[in-house]
């Protein structure tokens, strides 16, 4: 019987929370038991419905309870629990994983993000999108009609002109718009991976492409990533061992580890992709965000089989969903003919959008003062983790991203589920595994670990490791 105490100082949501997963810890609840509906336990404890909501979902994040559409929410079967009626015997990892990614690690309802993918809201280009809407309501919107399956010829212009500041040779022709970098990838893998190959991933690496080349029936195999970039001799091997076809890599800023490929580690990279035939896929969502100018596997090899991706959702804003692929003209062909396939053309409005935010006049000064405050936030949360005890794979000082681990938090997964409690969402390191395993490696986002309460959860928890 779970009974609660409005006269507390310990908040509601957190008794819930508690009294729930005390119950399920000592079988009160049995694994596959439906919990009552939110209005039904609102009305029998005294609560706002909001505050059962509220409660749910800490405990579905936190892997007590799960979620099911047009049912309720029903106490999820723990590892050693007999299956519940109808379920399945068997556990599936890669299902748990995705699972997680989900209810957890993209959850926008944990207050302090710390292991999220995205920037603060304060830090996207606001003021650049509001200026082009507004522009593009004065113009007149064309809402007839499909746009250019190859996406908006402007941008496409735009974004040629951009890589051939970077050192790569293109025109509009070698420019496809998608929505995002994930439908870029996904047309990519649709494109290039049959079921059954082989097919190189970085290792830690980037959960969502994984999922999606796994249910693609790919194989994958796992290129180690160093704090210096590939491990280029375990890659000649891995090549000799399982002869794939295609790699799908992130030589800048990677996520999650942060390291950025030398270039004479590029030239290498290329030099074994041309020795075994392999198509290279680079995924730089975040150049925009390097301060400095590097080469890229594009610039060294030209489009000829490399295939490049980008993406503005993460300095404009991520729910204008524009990215582009950037390939020789006869594959980009190929991939808009999938991109119609699967969903006819991209938003012509969102491009137009973004066309317009790039080309209003503050975009180079927003990338500037991006990139400063990403710099700083490095600065500050590198001094925080490491005064706290924790191991940093590498400080590029640019981008999102840290990956960290302490000697006395080892399973980041559990040390995810306790925290989300307080309110936190940690990168637990498992998520980016090919091979999902127990590590104590943790992705901290910097623009969203600069809040004090982050680090005194962290604190708690070593603390309470170091007395256990």
């Amino acid at each position: 019987m779970l009974i609660l105490k409005p006269e507390s100082s310990i908040p509601l949501v957190s008794q819930i929370v508690d009294g729930l997963r005390r119950m399920i810890g000592d079988r009160s609840l049995q694994s596959g038991a439906k919990l009552p509906s939110i209005r039904a336990f609102a009305a029998a404890h005294g609560v706002s419905v909001f505050t059962v909501v509220e409660a749910y979902d800490r405990l579905v994040a936190q892997g007590w309870l799960v979620s099911r559409a047009n049912a309720g929410f029903f106490v999820k079967r723990r590892p050693g629990d007999a299956p519940a009626p109808g379920e399945p015997a068997t556990a599936d990892l890669n299902f748990d994983a995705r699972w997680y990614l989900k209810q957890i690690f993209e959850s926008r309802s944990l207050p302090i993000k710390a292991g999220c993918g995205w920037l603060p809201h304060d830090w996207l280009f606001e003021d650049g999108v509001r200026r082009s809407l507004r522009q593009l309501a004065t113009d007149g919107a064309e809402l007839g009609g499909y746009g250019s399956p190859h996406g908006h010829m402007a941008l496409r212009a735009l974004i040629a002109e951009t890589l051939a500041e970077q050192q790569i040779a293109a025109t509009a022709e070698n420019v496809l718009l998608t929505q995002g970098s994930s439908q870029a990838l996904d047309l990519a893998a649709r494109r290039l991976v049959k079921p059954g190959d082989a097919v190189l991933v970085d290792d830690p690496g980037y959960p969502n492409q994984m999922y999606m080349l796994r249910y693609l029936g790919a194989k994958l195999v796992g290129v180690p990533r160093t704090p210096q970039g590939y491990d280029t001799a375990a890659l000649e091997a891995l090549i000799a061992e399982h002869r794939p076809s295609v790699f799908f890599t992130q030589p800048r800023l990677q996520s999650p580890t942060g390291s950025v490929t030398p270039i004479a580690q590029l030239y290498r990279v290329l030099q074994i992709a041309e020795a075994n035939g392999l198509t290279l896929v680079e995924n730089d969502l975040y150049a925009d965000m390097d301060p400095q100018q590097r080469p890229s596997l594009a610039s060294l090899d030209q489009l000829r089989r490399v295939v490049h991706i980008g993406s503005f959702s993460k300095t404009i804003s991520p729910n204008l969903r524009v990215g582009f692929v950037a390939a020789a003209p006869g594959l980009v062909e190929e991939l808009t003919q999938l991109k119609m396939v699967s969903g006819l053309t991209s938003s012509d409005i969102t491009e137009r959008i973004a066309f317009g935010a790039l080309t209003e006049g503050r975009w180079r000064k927003h990338l500037k003062s991006l990139r400063e405050r990403l710099a700083d936030a490095h600065g500050q949360v590198s001094q925080r983790l490491v005064a706290l005890g924790f191991e940093l794979f590498g400080e590029p000082k640019a981008g999102l991203y840290l990956w960290a681990r302490h000697p006395d938090l080892t399973d980041a997964a559990e040390l995810s589920r306790q925290v989300a409690g307080d309110g936190v969402m940690l990168g637990p390191g498992h998520l980016f595994l090919v091979q999902p395993r127990t590590t104590g490696w943790l992705r901290f986002n910097v623009a969203f670990s600069q809040d004090e309460r982050l680090w005194q959860v962290l604190a708690q928890q070593i603390a309470q490791q170091a007395s256990g």
